[in-house]
């Protein structure tokens, strides 16, 4: 082992020490690329170097958190799966009085808004409760506020239609100078949370789970233990969802699960 990976990893050993964060089972070279990105704009010599300043500075380390945890996403990402939610997912949603989604590893909550307005437009928001967690509280901050850049906004009406909307996207936000406020009847029933899939509890009885594009950042025994956590935290014939490039296939919870709508990754719990 190069001297630079030994580094590397006496680096996740004591952000898990101190600060209770476990990427000891994220996949290395995705990892290792963040964090050597971090190291360049730093100025420090080495990763030796960084260990001391985040063991020593607590605002320094938080920005490495947010380059270590995986915050790309944007609205109605990847419409086609969103199509399939609103065609596929939603009549069974309908066929209960009240349900519970958990969207898990929520980044800046795009996405969590993006199912509010297909709720919505489903007529289905007032019987929901969503819980939108992630792990880290800088993130959270910006999902609870939903404010997001403007110029962006084009890109997500796009997605919306080809999505399926029914409506007008600008009826769900509100433009203010450079940025595009979420409409606030949205959040009524969300609850944001930070919550930490490697080391933290179930979130129990679950209708749906949503955690797209996560799994592919952690190692094979990391993604069975989550896999876990989510299989534990559905109701029976609940529905897990995951990312694009993400499968159950060669997981060890496998025969917990059936194909619900293969393409799109949608999974429903079976025992």
């Amino acid at each position: 082992m190069v001297t630079e990976d030994i580094e590397l990893e006496l680096l996740i050993e004591a952000i898990f020490r101190k600060y209770g964060y476990d990427f000891r089972n994220y996949t290395r070279s995705s990892l290792k690329r963040r964090v050597m990105q971090r190291l360049q704009r730093s100025g420090l010599p080495n990763l030796s170097a960084m260990q001391h300043r985040i063991l020593t500075d607590q605002s320094f380390f938080g920005a490495l958190l947010l380059d270590m945890t995986i915050n790309v996403t944007e609205m109605f990402r990847d419409p086609t799966f969103y199509l399939t939610l609103r065609e596929k997912v939603i009549p069974v949603l309908k066929t209960y009085p009240f349900f519970k989604i958990w969207h898990a590893g929520c980044a800046t909550g795009e996405e969590v808004y993006s199912m509010a307005i297909l709720l919505e437009e489903e007529n289905l928001l007032k019987n929901v409760m969503i819980y939108a967690t992630d792990i880290d509280e800088v993130v959270l901050k910006k999902a609870r506020e939903g404010i997001y850049e403007l110029d962006r906004i084009k890109e997500y009406t796009k997605n919306y239609q080809k999505a399926g909307g029914t409506g007008s996207f600008s009826d769900y936000y509100t433009a203010n100078h450079r940025a595009a406020i979420m409409d606030s009847r949205l959040k009524k029933n969300m609850v944001f949370a930070q919550h930490n899939l490697v080391t933290d509890s179930i979130f129990g009885e679950m209708n749906l789970i949503i955690c797209r594009n996560v799994l592919i950042y952690f190692d094979k025994d990391l993604q069975n233990r989550v896999i876990d956590l989510f299989q534990r935290s559905l109701v029976r014939r609940g529905i897990l969802c995951l990312g694009s490039k993400e499968s159950l296939n060669f997981s060890s919870h496998r025969q917990s699960f059936e194909d619900f709508e293969g393409k799109d990754k949608i999974y429903r719990k079976i025992r």
